[in-house]
């Protein structure tokens, strides 16, 4: 008879392996529906010959503008992240060491949390005008400014966490030893919080390369990303299962491999930032 504490890990490792099979059931069936033939989604089949040519048509097609969708989320994600992460760094050291009150500092992280809590389709509609009326609607640089607006409050928050965990001491001896205020932070500060900017880097790509809806509505055909790209193989009369999911498949890898990369390097920082 198992006690309670065998019972607790009994149940703890059930919940888990349900857990994980309910995560990666949907990706196991969209990996195995890219490598079938029409007929063979259509009848269900489970016992299946694999093809890759939903793979050649999505890259490869004649028809298929897939590889220029991920041009351009490769292009805005790089863009808006290295800009958010910029402007997030600055933010949050300017919030986190200013010597005046903090209720300005207060105010501020109160307006970013309302704008980051707020429905992005409430949004759009004004986007979408403004954009138009500046000649930058249907390009890159306007999808691009829209995700940096929205990425940039988690990442001030995020960061904020990191600066405070810097101690105000270090800057200070750095200051002794005749650092000017750009030496402190460049030398002191930013390597110190380097596991919160590759945390927050990581979280604002995979963010802006899984956004949807100011996508459709800033970037047409020419300037689509990937979420663009994959809902144009669902047309008015037919749906294309099978490249559909191969797209999905080759759209999963770049941000899976950035969060496998981004989570090594996260532990890593923070490990080696105790032992020092």
């Amino acid at each position: 008879m198992l006690d309670l504490k065998g019972r607790s890990l009994v149940i703890g490792h059930t919940l888990l392996a349900l857990s994980v099979c309910f995560t990666l059931a949907p990706f196991l069936y969209i990996l195995a529906t890219s490598f079938k033939t029409e007929i063979s989604i259509a009848t269900g089949e489970i016992l299946f010959d694999p093809t890759v040519a939903n793979y050649k048509q999505v890259l490869f097609g004649r028809r298929s503008n897939f590889p220029h969708n991920l041009f351009n989320s490769v292009t805005v994600a790089l863009i808006s992240t290295a800009i958010t992460l910029a402007i997030g760094l600055l933010a949050a050291y300017a919030l986190e060491r200013q010597k005046h009150s903090r209720l300005i500092s207060r105010l501020f992280l109160g307006w970013t949390l309302v704008f980051h809590v707020m429905p992005t389709l409430t949004l759009v509609g004004p986007w979408y005008l403004i954009f138009q009326w500046l000649g930058l609607y249907n390009t890159l640089t306007a999808v691009t400014l829209i995700h940096i607006v929205l990425n940039l409050p988690l990442t001030v928050w995020l960061l904020m966490g990191f600066v405070r965990d810097v101690p105000a001491e270090l800057e200070d001896a750095a200051r002794i030893d005749g650092c000017t205020p750009f030496q402190v932070f460049w030398k002191v500060v930013c390597p110190l919080v380097a596991p919160g900017l590759i945390a927050a880097g990581v979280l604002a790509f995979v963010f802006s390369w899984n956004e949807f809806s100011v996508a459709l509505t800033l970037a047409a055909r020419a300037s689509a990303t990937v979420p663009i790209g994959i809902a144009q193989f669902a047309q008015q009369f037919e749906i294309q299962n099978g490249p559909m999911a191969a797209a999905s498949m080759i759209a999963i890898l770049p941000a899976l491999i950035l969060m496998i990369f981004g989570q090594r390097f996260v532990v890593r920082g923070l490990t080696s930032g105790a032992l020092k």
